[in-house]
């Protein structure tokens, strides 16, 4: 069973919300299922689109497998549906559009940038059931609020990324984040945590895009650290990420497949191996991408109606927070030596155990959210 699946067939999840606590379990579904007493979703989904390999993409996968799941339909107009956001105008549209026909029983902002939107929606439309993932909505009691541990995840990465370094010289990985915030705080303070814990020595060269979706400018950033020496960087920047993996690959494009001086690219949000696959001078199929820091979005997105349809009971005004220990979050390791797998695994474990506490917000940093 893989991890992706384990949050599907049984999480625990605690959320807090005002010194309560609020536990969702979820439980693999029958292949019974009555279609016509199943929830239908409707996502209001994030700038760079369904298909921006990130964020958008996991929540959309997400709601697709719980549709085919509830033999339901999903697409355009579907029972299970998304409404792309071109730019952050849209977004009251979108969610009007989602709300107004009343086909959805329940309603998903996907991002924290959607936020404002979703709560005056909600404020709007009270009987409608909504659910922002990766922010809190602590005003509106039909609003139920998904957050990760991304941090933890993060950690990981770092150990990964640490390790790799140690092995071949390195004195400086790197960090591409999108926007400051609370969200891309925790990826970054995780990160640097698990660097540090490995090598203290080493040093986290960080630089902000200040987009999600300007993909160029993440290949220009990404140009500029390779270029000064440092080999492995961790992009959580979404489709910013993209430009980062473009310029991995197009010089790894330049080098046999075994050469020491191979670009390594950490994804984030869903397995992006298959985004720094490439070809190697040498003729060798192979990939770029060192390990990626998994946020089960789309099983956030799906547990949510799972647990609706069992329960016909709504977490409206709570917070369902996904871990490592809840496997809501993980880093994939197919790309990593044992060595890497080994020192991932102990810091894992850790976490787990409690024995190591990821911050979530780098020193100094504006944001503290706290769940």
């Amino acid at each position: 069973m893989n991890q992706s699946t384990k949050i599907i067939a049984g999480v625990v999840a605690v959320a807090i919300i005002g010194g309560g606590i609020y536990a969702a379990t979820s439980h693999k579904s029958t292949s019974s299922t009555d279609s016509s007493k199943s929830a239908t979703l409707g996502l209001v989904l994030d700038v760079g689109g369904v298909d921006d390999h990130s964020f958008n993409q996991s929540a959309w996968e997400g709601a697709q497998a719980y549709a085919k799941k509830n033999n339901l339909k999903s697409g355009q107009n579907a029972p299970v549906t998304y409404f792309n956001t071109a730019d952050h105008s849209d977004l009251d549209q979108n969610f009007n559009l989602a709300t107004k026909s009343k086909k959805y029983t329940i309603v998903y902002g996907i991002g924290y940038s959607l936020n404002q939107s979703i709560t005056k929606s909600a404020k709007l439309n009270p009987k409608q059931k909504f659910v922002l993932v990766d922010d809190i909505v602590k005003s509106r009691k039909n609003v139920a609020s998904v957050m990760f541990r991304s941090e933890q995840s993060s950690y990981l990465a770092g150990v990964a990324a640490a390790t790799k370094a140690d092995a071949n010289g390195e004195k400086t990985v790197g960090f591409i984040g999108g926007i400051h915030g609370n969200i891309i705080d925790a990826f970054d303070a995780g990160f640097e945590a698990g660097v540090k814990a490995t090598d203290s020595s080493l040093k986290v060269e960080k630089q902000y895009a200040n987009s999600f979706t300007d993909s160029a400018k993440g290949k220009t950033i990404a140009a500029t650290m390779y270029a000064s020496g440092i080999r492995t960087i961790f992009a959580a920047a979404g489709f910013v990420g993209n430009g980062a993996f473009s310029e991995a690959k197009a010089e790894n494009a330049k080098l046999n497949a075994d050469s020491k001086e191979r670009l390594y690219i950490i994804g984030v949000d869903r397995d992006q191996k298959s985004d720094g696959a490439y070809t190697s001078k040498d003729g060798k199929k192979t990939t770029s991408t060192l390990a990626s820091s998994i946020t089960s979005v789309g099983d956030g997105v799906k547990n949510v109606a799972d647990n609706y349809n069992k329960t016909k009971k709504f977490p409206g005004g709570k917070t369902i927070a996904y871990g490592l220990k809840e496997h809501g979050v993980y880093l994939t390791d197919s790309e990593l030596t044992s060595a890497e797998k080994k020192a991932v695994n102990k810091a894992k474990k850790a976490i787990i155990n409690g024995k190591i506490k990821v911050p979530n917000h780098p020193k100094g940093s504006e944001f503290n959210q706290k769940f």
